[in-house]
């Protein structure tokens, strides 16, 4: 099922909550873009025709240079930014081929929830973190 939102200024956006060993994997941005140097799940935006799961699966590939199986929807937030609104869902992922290495983005980390209190995230991540921390070491 193809998902779009209609304004220019809305995202839909697909991540990953990828777990192991009671840490989650977190990535963070480059320079020269929007909330720059801040932590985020792994994901991007969901392309004209793409399902979120589709999408998710296409950025992990892209951003990270694994293979993933998208399973259940974690959650959903709806945050807006000013200049853009974002509908962020998330999905638990689990990676059946290779090691994430950082492609898209500028450097990876495995975090468990002392580790992800003390980083900076975007704002429409806060929700997605209530539900995450409970479940991390």
């Amino acid at each position: 099922m193809a998902a779009s939102l209609p304004a220019s200024r809305d995202l839909l956006v697909a991540a990953a909550v990828i777990l192991r060993d009671g840490e989650v994997l977190l990535a963070r941005r480059g320079a020269g873009v929007h909330l720059e140097h801040y932590w985020e799940f792994p994901g991007g935006k969901v392309e004209e025709g793409e399902s979120p799961q589709e999408a998710l699966r296409r950025e992990l590939m892209e951003e990270l240079g694994v293979v993933t199986t998208v399973e259940a929807p974690f959650a959903f937030n709806w945050h807006d930014y000013g200049r853009k609104r974002v509908l962020l869902l998330t999905f638990t992922v689990t990676i059946v081929e290779g090691d994430p290495r950082p492609i898209g983005c500028s450097e990876l980390a495995w975090c468990g929830a002392e580790a992800v209190r003390k980083l900076t995230l975007p704002p429409a991540d806060g929700p997605i973190l209530e539900r995450l921390l409970p479940l991390l070491a």
